[in-house]
């Protein structure tokens, strides 16, 4: 029995494919469940068509995630955290924080479970972060965390750059 897959079924086949199976396998387990159709010329017709269009949706979807990784190759993100003792963050810098900020900066939208980082950023410093947009497909963005003002600091700065306004003033 020549059937089209609807559905991919583990060790048998794949969505779209179609195969000889087994008449029983087809009859009582397959076509019941909605996971393949017997292989008729219409229902084979259709198949095609929707390959068609998944090729060129595939295809538009190639080029938007190159547009995208060119515009991310080289961005630099800088990232503002509250610090500790030698350097050490409160908290840390997660592939979450660098996906907000890359589209509160750059008004570019990644989703955060394509930046890979090995484990959360804590420390200060600069890093070098890949995003895999796609398999072969790996932008490196640098990430930079900064110490983040605390307000007594910037009450103080601004009181020093008064004081000095006056004094030159």
């Amino acid at each position: 029995m020549r059937v089209i897959f609807l559905e991919d079924v583990p060790n048998v086949a794949r969505a779209g494919e179609i195969k000889e199976v087994a008449d029983g396998h087809g009859r009582n387990f397959l076509i019941p469940k909605g996971l393949a159709v017997l292989a008729s010329s219409p229902a084979v017709n259709t198949i095609e068509i929707q390959r068609r269009i998944q090729t060129k949706e595939e295809a538009t979807l190639a080029v938007e995630v190159l547009e995208l990784a060119n515009q991310l190759e080289g961005k630099e993100v800088v990232l503002k955290a509250k610090v500790g003792a030698k350097d050490r963050l409160y908290g840390s810098v997660t592939s979450a924080d660098i996906a907000s900020e890359l589209e509160k900066a750059a008004g570019l939208v990644v989703d955060k479970r394509k930046i890979e980082l090995a484990e959360p950023i804590r420390q200060l410093g600069s890093y070098e972060v890949a995003i895999r947009l796609a398999k072969d497909i790996v932008p490196k963005i640098k990430v930079n965390v900064i110490e983040q003002e605390t307000e007594k600091e910037a009450k103080k700065t601004e009181k020093e750059a008064k004081e000095t306004e006056e004094e030159t003033g």
